[in-house]
């Protein structure tokens, strides 16, 4: 269909990745998920709207390659879902250099030069979104923890609303999204949400920005968030 719009998602194999593979298909979008290494529930999905790859964001090699191998693909939708949270419990101090600086590298810098590498595969008024957290709201702080992992991504809502605004004239949308605190590997048992109900409400705030230019930092409802 002309009008069937296409995703790319970055990170897909587990997780929230995976539900929004799930829940853009159920809504008749095509989607493109990446994976690491091989993922039983991607490959559990068979869906003749799916294209499967694999790549590692914090490989320019094969994100370029990845970029090869989908020329002339256009996607309505670009989301960096990646990311990781070594040691995020320890205090900033108490983690190796080598283990703070990866995970800034995969939070931050990674995802910002996917973006950068695949801008000319978005669509005319496409939406670049980058899977943040509440966490890298420096205003919201108030209770400290996860040192490294909020750093991280207060670097990425940075670095995303820069990306942007060194793109402005290109005329496509950048949104950072919240997805709630979700009972996944990272979110834990103890979470508030469930994995369907963040999905759900992220793949309905993509919908409304879908078209709108400039960058918005947003939970799964909707709701800003101060920077």
């Amino acid at each position: 269909m002309a009008s069937q719009k296409n995703a790319l998602i970055v990170g897909a194999s587990r997780g929230l990745g995976l539900g929004l593979v799930e829940t853009f298909l159920q809504r008749g979008w095509r989607v493109t998920a990446t994976q690491r290494s091989a993922s039983p529930g991607l490959a559990a999905l068979a869906d003749d709207a799916l294209t499967i790859e694999t790549a590692d964001i914090d490989d320019d090699a094969a994100v370029a390659a990845l970029h090869d191998r989908l020329a002339g693909q256009s996607f309505d939708l670009v989301f960096v879902v990646a990311g990781v949270a070594t040691q995020a419990h320890d205090p900033a101090h108490a983690v190796p250099r080598d283990v703070a600086a990866q995970v800034y590298l995969t939070n931050a810098i990674s995802p910002v030069r996917f973006a950068e590498v695949f801008l000319d595969r978005l669509a005319p008024k496409g939406l670049v979104a980058f899977m943040s957290s509440i966490l890298g709201s420096v205003g919201l702080n108030e209770s400290g923890g996860w040192e490294t992992y909020r750093a991280s991504k207060a670097a990425l809502n940075t670095l995303a609303r820069s990306f942007e605004i060194r793109h402005r004239e290109t005329g496509f949308g950048v949104l950072l999204l919240h997805p709630g605190w979700v009972r996944t590997e990272m979110g834990g048992a103890d979470a508030d949400i469930d994995v369907a109900t963040s999905v759900t409400g992220m793949a309905d705030v993509i919908a409304a920005r879908l078209g709108r230019t400039g960058t918005a930092y947003l939970d799964y409802t909707g709701k800003t968030l101060d920077w």
